[in-house]
C-alpha cells in the first residue's frame, strides 16, 4: 500500500511540474538567423503540442503551412521555434499575431559578424525525436547575449500556487484531525472490541472442550 501511495504522488508531481515546465512563458536570448514557412502533417502523435493555424482560419486541417524561426542561442546552441496563433485556446496567452511577429523576426536577423541579441518569450519544448518545437510569443531586443532576465511571472505565478497548495494541505490536515482520525479511532477500537470478545469467546469454547476431556 505504501508503494502505490508512493507511486501516485510520485507520478502526480512529476505530471504537474511537466505541465507547467511547458506552459510557463521562458526567455531565451538569441540572434536570428533566419525565418521559413514549411509544410508540416499534424496528423502524427505529435499533434497535441502544436496550436492551431492562423485565428480565423480553419484549424481542422490536419496538415498546413507552418512558421519557423531560426536562431542561435548566446550560448552558441541553434535553436528553431515555432509561431502559431494560440487564440483563445489553451495555453492562454490569447495569441493573434503571428504573421506581425513573423515580419518582426524577418526584420531582426543578423550575422554573426554584427550580432543582433533578442529577448524572445516562448512556450513548449523542442524535441528532434518527435518534431515540436517550442512556439514564440514575442521578441524585443537587448543590449546583448548576458543581459540577465528575471522571471517575475513565474516567480509570482509559482508563488501563489504554492500558497493554494499549503492552504489546500493545512485545510486537510484540520479536516482530517477533526473529522477521519476520531472516526478512525472509533473504528479502531470497535476492532479491538470485537476482537477481544471473539478471544473471550474462543477461549471460553477451548475450557468446554477441556470439561469433556477431563472426563
Amino acid at each position: 500500500m505504501r508503494f502505490i501511495k508512493y507511486g501516485f504522488w510520485l507520478t502526480f508531481w512529476t505530471v504537474l511540474l511537466g505541465f507547467l515546465h511547458y506552459t510557463l512563458p521562458q526567455k531565451d536570448i538569441v540572434r536570428i538567423t533566419g525565418t521559413e514557412i514549411i509544410r508540416a502533417d499534424f496528423s502524427g502523435a505529435n499533434r497535441i503540442f502544436y496550436a492551431q493555424g492562423d485565428h480565423g482560419n480553419d484549424a481542422t486541417v490536419v496538415n498546413r503551412d507552418l512558421r519557423l524561426i531560426n536562431t542561435v542561442r548566446s550560448g552558441g546552441r541553434e535553436m528553431v521555434y515555432r509561431n502559431e496563433d494560440t487564440g483563445f485556446g489553451w495555453p492562454p496567452y490569447f495569441k493573434l499575431d503571428s504573421a506581425n511577429l513573423q515580419a518582426q523576426a524577418q526584420d531582426a536577423q543578423s550575422t554573426r559578424q554584427a550580432p543582433e541579441w533578442y529577448a524572445l518569450t516562448h512556450y513548449g519544448w523542442r524535441s528532434e525525436f518527435l518534431t515540436i518545437y517550442p512556439n514564440g510569443i514575442s521578441l524585443k531586443p537587448v543590449e546583448g547575449p548576458d543581459v540577465r532576465l528575471i522571471p517575475w511571472f513565474n516567480i509570482i505565478f509559482l508563488t501563489i500556487l504554492a500558497a493554494f497548495f499549503w492552504a489546500i494541505w493545512v485545510r486537510w490536515r484540520r479536516f482530517r484531525k477533526a473529522r477521519i482520525d476520531p472516526v478512525l479511532e472509533d473504528a479502531e477500537e470497535a476492532w479491538d472490541r470485537a476482537d477481544a470478545r471473539v478471544d473471550e469467546s474462543r477461549g471460553k469454547f477451548r475450557r468446554w472442550l477441556d470439561s469433556f476431556r477431563s472426563r
